[in-house]
């Protein structure tokens, strides 16, 4: 299976897919009939969340094994610091490397549920570029992506602060960054610019989170600080409570900033398909992928 340096060597875009581990056996059924049908579109890898508090990091690296085994398509398992002493998290990327999973999304994670900030435990790691450095030193061979914030952390001070942690986890060992969710593609461009001047030379991704239901994007941008354009807002609010409505108007959007993004030369597009098919499906569909995109 290919390493995330050698995904992003090919002479084209190449396209990804993240999913989450299902908590129900009906979620598993969907989840593979949502790839069932993605991978005949040849991303170049998909990944895996961790869930919160590191709630499922076996189911993580399972899926991961699974994927690779009947797709025979690279899986990226996402790696956090919470609630593990160095210790607990040498062990588990032991056993995903045992397990066959080549690549590595390695994230700080978020804060678990009830608390108002991240601590690491006793014995544990504070920052992500901790965890890339850990992950060089055990398993040098490993892929490894970092997460970017066009429009900042929203834990970070400002802008500035948020680049130089990046810059960090880059320097530490990461082969590719990808981007937060972004609605408005202007944020991504003047994040690149910026990340570019500042001496950050692996691959910059852009995740693109196709909208469905105008709700639930709400939410998700309340909690990650994404700036939602108004027209964009004002087009969902007005068919919110028709579905086929919003998912038209979603895909749109994000067939646009994809062929935006494409043109303008971005190495690929991170798709955060929430274990869905329909959107991200319409949307590839869109795309000229024989002209853009490596398959």
């Amino acid at each position: 299976m290919k390493s995330l340096s050698r995904i992003f060597k090919a002479d084209r875009p190449v396209i990804s897919i993240e999913i989450f581990p299902p908590k129900t056996e009906r979620g598993d059924e969907q989840l593979f009939e949502t790839l069932n049908c993605l991978t005949q579109y040849q991303p170049a890898f998909i990944s895996c969340t961790y869930g919160a508090g590191g709630s499922t990091r076996t189911r993580t690296i399972d899926l991961c094994r699974e994927i690779q085994l009947r797709y025979r398509i690279p899986a990226t398992a996402h790696f956090t610091c919470v609630g593990s002493t160095r210790a607990e998290l040498v062990e588990w990327l032991d056993q995903a490397v045992a397990h066959g999973i080549g690549n590595i999304m390695a994230l700080r994670g978020d804060a678990p549920q009830g608390a108002s900030e991240f601590r690491a435990i006793e014995g544990g790691l504070s920052h992500a570029n901790e965890l890339v450095e850990l992950i060089r030193e055990h398993h040098p061979e490993v892929g490894i992506g970092v997460a970017a914030y066009p429009e900042k952390h929203v834990e970070a001070p400002d802008p500035e602060t948020d680049l130089a942690y990046l810059k960090q986890k880059i320097d530490a060992g990461a082969d590719a960054a990808f981007s937060q969710l972004f609605f408005n593609n202007h944020s991504f461009f003047r994040f690149r610019d910026r990340y570019e001047q500042a001496g950050c030379r692996v691959p910059l991704v852009p995740g693109i989170m196709p909208i469905t239901e105008f709700s639930r994007i709400q939410r998700i941008t309340a909690m990650c600080g994404a700036e939602f354009p108004e027209e964009l807002a004002s087009k969902l609010e007005a068919v919110q409570h028709d579905e086929r409505a919003q998912l038209a108007i979603g895909v749109e959007h994000a067939t646009n900033q994809c062929r935006e993004l494409l043109e303008r030369g971005v190495p690929g597009i991170h798709f955060y398909a929430l274990n869905k098919s329909q959107a991200c499906q319409q949307i590839l569909e869109n795309l000229d992928l024989s002209r853009h995109c490596a398959t």
